[in-house]
């Protein structure tokens, strides 16, 4: 006999009509609005002007104003107890840029392998980019912990590829040029990148490798300042551990006993100070204070003792003077331009990423968050910025941002502190600078490296989840065994390689009927049941001749389409030999997890469909979104299921088929 279909079970019973899927305005939705709303999804995922079609013209700038220039907003309710923390972290973020200021030839600036050279030559010193950079950064920066400044890495690699164009030695004023076009284009780069809303890219650091990152960086910085704990005069330009020790073990002959005893005194001090602060909140100032103190202490401690003739390495002389404009020595000329961006573009990504990823790992011990997006922009203009005053490339420097951290900073106001602090430096304060030694500074940097190494949220990710682990092991070793950038590129690749896995092989999973409340049993509603894993639930009941399976959390397309027509195969195979001696007759495809699909998705449901039918089999579809819905529309895949098989919930899908299983069995007249 024909089986009663649910439009006839409707036209004779109401009180048996099931929800279905309203496919009408998805198939009228225009294709502009479509694309409009996805390109604001994707670009502006927190859509900060809403709104503001309703505001006075006034008050509509300002909240633009704002958004763009993060200063605006948190300075809106600032306060006098936020400076003083700002200042202090200032002040002594200030004190590790110092030193700088007495290594002004191009070749120390960029801290390559040349040796230090006089102070009076002609060169790019590290105390301008110091100056300008951090007071650019302290307005545009979307991060309240993040002090910025020249680092190792980038400078390296720019000295790399300039110096491949000219040598420094050959032409010390071209090579300085060069240096100055390529952080224009480094700017511009990165500007760009933030205009575009492209922040999506630093999205793909997770939590896992922000953690190993911080912890690997950690320990290579402190593994640095053993230069300073030891009183070495020279040091390897290498970062990983294994040559960092044999280059310590195999120069014996620089180490100063007295530099090691003054530095675990300073150290032991600073450690003290915080263990204060931990137990008596109320005494931050003893710990905010100490690296300040350390600094004095250390300053009139070298200076009474003549420190440097006794095995104590001081900042030495430091010259006056004031950023230079340097707008009309950047080289745009045919044979230069081409290595000025080699080197800008190259070095400002890397710069970008290393940046990003120290504003997030400090964020995240807040419980706070950076925009991508701002910071692009902010490390833009700073270069950009920079080019035109005698800086070269600056970005997020981790020892600072560390030392930023533990002193209590607040707001990115401390950038501005130190930006000032530096301009009465390079103006009149730079010979009380003098006779600061720098194994105070090693002192203060190691302090606070100590306790980033978050071996509790290690442990944790091994326990919890090994392929995060994996994630921040890969970080922490890569940095620890290699590089910075190895470290964070290995981890990245790992994470991306796990996204690209979820999405190309997605979960499926047959779903059974589990009670959820009180009105079980055989007339219960519908609404008082749920479909769900049958894995996770093992009494979760399934209704004979009905399979229904769930395709979750991914995107069908070209990448998963295969993958999915044979798992759903698969699983009505296994269901087909489950239920020996009974028919398979619906299959029920909830598709609510399905955030999109592509024509190979759509394809993959055609040919589904079809094995089912030669089976003997109808297919239904539940729960479509919008996005979905309007293709399967549009590629004329709901014509063939029919609208009529298309439902809202599982449960109607589900009550459907058993009302048209039981109508083929009572002579197409179902009982009520």
């Amino acid at each position: 006999m024909a089986a009663v279909t649910p439009d006839e079970h409707e036209r004779q019973q109401d009180g048996h009509c099931r929800a279905r899927v309203n496919l009408r305005p998805a198939a009228a939705r225009p294709f502009g609005a479509a694309a409009r709303a996805a390109l604001k999804d994707t670009l502006f995922p927190d859509d900060p002007f809403r709104g503001l079609g309703g505001m006075p013209p006034a008050r509509r700038a300002w909240r633009v104003a704002r958004y763009f220039v993060p200063a605006l907003d948190w300075s809106a309710g600032y306060s006098a107890a936020s400076f003083w923390y700002d200042l202090l972290a200032g002040v002594t973020i200030a004190n590790l840029s110092i030193p700088a200021s007495a290594t002004p030839p191009s070749q120390a600036s960029l801290r390559s392998s040349a040796s230090v050279s006089s102070d009076h030559e002609e060169g790019i010193p590290q105390r301008y980019s110091c100056f300008v950079p951090p007071l650019v950064y302290a307005v545009m920066g979307s991060s309240r912990n993040l002090g910025v400044g020249p680092v190792a890495t980038s400078s390296l690699l720019v000295a790399s590829i300039v110096g491949g164009k000219v040598r420094a030695s050959d032409d010390q004023r071209l090579y300085t040029q060069l240096v100055f076009t390529s952080a224009f284009f480094t700017g511009v780069l990165q500007a760009a990148l933030g205009l575009l809303r492209l922040g999506i890219l630093v999205d793909f650091m997770s939590r896992p490798a922000i953690t190993g990152f911080m912890g690997g960086t950690a320990i290579v910085i402190m593994l640095q300042q053993l230069k300073g704990f030891l009183g070495m005069t020279h040091f390897t330009t290498k970062t990983d551990i294994v040559s960092v020790l044999r280059y310590i073990f195999h120069n014996t002959h620089q180490w100063q006993w007295q530099s090691t005893v003054l530095g675990v005194c300073f150290l032991i001090f600073l450690v003290f100070t915080e263990q204060v602060r931990r137990r008596r909140p109320k005494l931050f100032w003893v710990s905010a204070m100490s690296p300040l103190l350390v600094v004095v202490v250390g300053c009139v401690f070298s200076f009474l003792i003549k420190g440097h003739k006794h095995g104590i390495p001081i900042v030495g002389t430091l010259k006056r003077g004031i950023n230079p404009s340097s707008i009309s020595q950047l080289k745009f000329q045919p044979e230069y331009v081409g290595v000025a961006m080699k080197a800008g573009f190259v070095s400002g990504m890397l710069a970008l990423a290393e940046g990003v990823a120290v504003g997030r790992s400090f964020a995240a011990m807040k419980n706070e968050r950076i925009d991508g997006n701002k910071e692009m922009v902010a490390f833009g203009l700073m270069n950009l910025i920079g080019s035109f005053t005698s800086c070269y490339i600056t970005t997020g420097a981790f020892s600072k941002t560390a030392v930023n951290y533990h002193a209590g900073c607040r707001t990115a106001m401390s950038n501005a502190v130190m930006s000032v602090c530096m301009a009465l430096v390079l103006v009149a304060l730079a010979p009380l600078f003098r006779h600061t030694p720098l194994v105070a500074l090693a002192a203060i940097i190691t302090s606070s490296m100590l306790g980033l190494v978050k071996h509790r949220e290690i442990r944790r990710l091994y326990e919890v989840d090994k392929a995060d682990f994996a994630v921040c092991a890969a970080a922490l070793l890569g940095v620890v065994f290699s590089t910075m950038i190895t470290g964070l590129g290995v981890a990245v690749a790992i994470s991306v390689l796990r996204a690209l896995l979820h999405v190309a092989r997605p979960s499926t999973s047959k779903l059974g009927r589990v009670s959820c409340g009180s009105g079980a049993g055989a007339g219960a509603a519908d609404d008082d049941h749920a479909f769900c894993d049958v894995a996770q639930y093992p009494g979760a009941a399934t209704a004979p001749g009905i399979l229904v399976l769930q395709v979750a959390g991914s995107p069908v397309c070209f990448a998963n389409a295969e993958y999915l027509r044979e798992r759903i195969a698969r699983w009505v195979e296994d269901e087909e030999k489950a239920v020996a001696g009974e028919d398979l007759l619906y299959v029920v495809l909830d598709i609510g997890g399905v955030t999109a699909i592509d024509s190979p998705g759509i394809e993959m449901l055609r040919e589904v469909h079809g094995e089912l039918e030669r089976k003997g089999m109808k297919m239904a579809v539940t729960n479509p979104r919008m996005a979905v819905a309007e293709k399967l529309v549009l590629s004329g895949l709901a014509e063939l299921v029919g609208e009529s098989w298309m439902f809202l919930s599982n449960g109607d899908a589900v009550a459907a088929c058993r009302y048209t299983l039981q109508g083929s069995k009572h002579g197409g007249v179902p009982p009520v």
